[in-house]
């Protein structure tokens, strides 16, 4: 095997046409071998080359003889000082941190410790068994790719939807899917899926994990799986479990995907976990950066540096101040741009990249380097506003150009119409861009992601169907998940054939459906939800890879008359450019004038008032949109009108009268939705109107 010295740039396995540049980072190690390898599990390596050549910490080699496909993995030598932060071990085999594709899942053994475990003194004991057979192994790369006029659909923000969506739960019981394609990136980018989320008006997926990942021992021992894939182990890797039986087809399948949803106007948004790895803490296996290089690449409790500073409950954080620990993340995110043409990145418990020391610094150097990145700058950012470290909710404090899931709009909306008392200030907060939590750093109502439901936590159908969660099938005696879930079941505990219960567990749904679609900022929806689908009162179904978790494709029609209803409500939303502003309402339609973009209703008439707004038992809230409050203008600069709309909410367990304005111009009120009577349309005259209770209603005026 020809060993010639190579680059120090890029990092990672690269394929030239020619030969494969190999290069990889670690300060500490005092040797490194390439390992070679025909097959991915069970087998010794074919040839180990040492690496001869370093360069500012990067050790390379270039090898002319190594094509596409070939499998290969690294041993790095150095001292093992748990006490001192330094785990390296060469008799464990490790994954390339820039490794394009992996070949497999992890093979549990414990082999894959860099410590003998059963020792008493457990890590402090270095372990000597080859890991190699048990770890699966990085794949050399082609990235060629037939992309043609493929392009980034761009879309405003105020005209974008996004579909939360995990790869396999969607796909997996589609009925008019190819078998062979279930629960695959080729799946996806099928025909079926495609209609399915034009017709809703999805201008964006946001697919969860998709980055390689690891199962954890302890949920394999279960006989349970990590589903959700939040336990990275290859931030440049497609899962491979997602791809379909061909050899390490996983790249180019996913790069397809991505060209048929662009065809279809669609973004593609990847839900990012930089925060950890799956490695763990001190006692997890060394797979991976552990065994490179532990100290540069985990933050290390500064007392006792055999320990971890573990900011995400996953037993480890990512060193974010170590100059080659956010090269390693932004590297990472330029590749899913640049050769997988991904349109944006949701990033999990974002505030742990953002933690310079402990306290969470909002300017720190990773936002920075972002927003300066040309790259970075065009895609679509989107934080997890939250992680579990002290002062880790920061909702509102992430630098313009980011947006956030607000966790703010999901709890008003669900406390609002479950009936609880003095909501009425808190819901019309959110109804309106929730400038509360992002006027403040002069930011939009588009940096507000507004969800009811995620991944975490209830389905919008369990929802309405439980009060408690029922995760007993995780194996963790229902002590996992939250608690407080600002649910209702309207009387019963799940299934029931009380035909008044469901109605009004309906109701509830499409109310929680309208007030997503119709509130400024960015609608998320959760795949499944427009259908009705249910978890069995599961809230945390991180491990369930089966029923609990996938959608059923298998409609009645109720679950039918649902995604009819969640169709039109966001065809609405994309017609009426008055619900997709970018900025917040003003107050006043033109400086000096009396005529307002937005007028907040009483249900007698007249504007609220400051006492109404803080009466813990008012229900009842009218929200009169300006046709003329748009910020949105057409390819010549010209403003574009909407309609005048009327938004009437009744979140109270009795039926309100409700007097309609009587506008300056002529007209009559014409009924969009009614939520207790879905299938009704109505013409009114200014007047007053019955509003049931637990529904909403949204008109437009119709001049005569």
């Amino acid at each position: 095997m020809r060993v010639w010295p190579g680059n120090a740039y890029p990092l990672g396995a690269t394929w030239d046409g020619e030969g494969v540049n190999f290069a990889l980072f670690s300060e500490n190690a005092t040797g490194i071998e390439l390992c070679l390898f025909d097959r991915p599990l069970g087998e010794k390596e074919t040839y180990v080359i040492p690496i001869r050549e370093r360069t500012h910490g990067i050790w390379h080699a270039y090898l002319p003889d190594v094509r596409p496909g070939q499998l290969y993995g690294y041993r790095v030598h150095g001292p093992y000082a748990p006490e001192e932060g330094q785990r390296f071990n060469p008799a464990k085999l490790l994954i390339d941190p820039y490794a394009k594709a992996i070949s497999g899942p992890v093979e549990w053994n414990d082999a894959l410790f860099g410590y003998t475990i059963g020792d008493e003194r457990m890590d402090l004991v270095w372990d000597a068994r080859d890991s190699a057979p048990f770890v699966p192994k990085s794949v050399v790369v082609d990235s060629s790719f037939a992309w043609g006029d493929d392009r980034h659909p761009r879309t405003p923000w105020s005209h974008t939807v996004i579909y939360e969506c995990h790869v396999k739960g969607l796909t997996i019981r589609h009925p008019d899917i190819p078998p062979e394609l279930r629960g695959t990136y080729l799946g996806m980018a099928s025909d079926s899926i495609i209609d399915h989320l034009t017709e809703l008006g999805i201008t964006a997926v946001e697919l969860m994990p998709v980055h390689q990942f690891i199962v954890e021992r302890r949920l394999v021992e279960q006989g349970l799986t990590n589903y959700w894939g939040y336990h990275s182990i290859g931030f440049f890797a497609p899962d491979v479990r997602y791809a379909t039986s061909g050899r390490y087809d996983q790249v180019s399948e996913f790069k397809t995907m991505v060209k048929r949803f662009h065809s279809a106007g669609i973004e593609v948004i990847l839900d990012v976990v930089y925060n950890h790895t799956g490695e763990g803490h001190h006692l997890g296996p060394t797979i991976s950066l552990r065994g490179f290089d532990n100290t540069a690449y985990y933050r290390l409790d500064p007392e006792n540096p055999r320990y971890y500073t573990d900011f995400t409950g996953c037993g480890n954080s990512l060193n974010m101040l170590h100059r080659r620990t956010i090269q390693l993340i932004m590297d990472s995110l330029r590749y899913w741009v640049q050769e997988m043409h991904v349109d944006g990145f949701r990033f999990d418990l974002a505030p742990v990249l953002a933690r310079e020391l402990h306290e969470v610094n909002r300017l720190g150097r990773f936002f920075a380097i972002i927003q300066q990145d040309p790259i970075m700058a065009r895609t679509k950012l989107i934080a997890e506003p939250w992680d579990l470290g002290h002062g880790g909710y920061q909702i509102g404090n992430f630098p313009r150009g980011w947006t956030e899931w607000n966790g703010k709009f999901r709890d008003a909306v669900r406390c609002f119409w479950r009936g609880d008392e003095g909501q009425i200030s808190e819901l019309a907060y959110r109804l309106a861009g929730s400038s509360d939590v992002y006027g403040e750093h002069r930011r939009h109502a588009t940096g507000s992601i507004n969800f009811i439901t995620c991944h975490d936590g209830f389905t919008l159908h369990d929802l309405v169907s439980y009060e408690q969660k029922h995760n007993e099938d995780n194996g963790e005696g229902n002590r996992d998940g939250h608690n407080d879930n600002l649910s209702c079941n309207w009387g019963v505990e799940g299934p029931t054939e009380n035909a008044e219960i469901n109605e009004i567990r309906e109701r509830i749904k499409r109310n929680f459906l309208v007030t997503l679609a119709f509130s400024q900022g960015v609608p998320m929806i959760t795949a499944g939800d427009e259908m009705g689908r249910t978890q069995q009162g599961n809230n945390n179904a991180y491990c369930q890879d089966n029923d609990i978790s996938w959608v059923d494709w298998n409609l009645d029609q109720l679950r039918r008359d649902l995604l009819n209803f969640t169709r039109r409500v966001f065809s609405i939303r994309r017609k009426n450019p008055v619900l997709r502003r970018r900025a917040f309402f003003h107050g006043k339609l033109v400086p000096g004038e009396s005529e307002k973009d937005l007028t907040w209703l009483r249900p007698e008439g007249g504007e609220m008032a400051e006492a109404d707004w803080h009466d813990p038992s008012q229900h009842v809230l009218g929200m009169l949109i300006h046709g003329q409050a748009t910020d949105e203008v057409d390819e010549r600069g010209r403003l574009i009108s909407g309609d005048t709309l009327l938004l009437i909410v009744n979140g109270g367990a009795a039926p309100r009268e409700f007097t309609l304005p009587d506008l300056e111009t002529p007209g009559l009120w014409r009924e969009f939705v009614d939520t207790s009577q879905p299938a009704k349309k109505r013409y009114l005259d200014p007047g007053k109107l019955t509003v049931a209770p637990h529904s909403l209603i949204l008109m437009n005026y119709q001049e005569a």
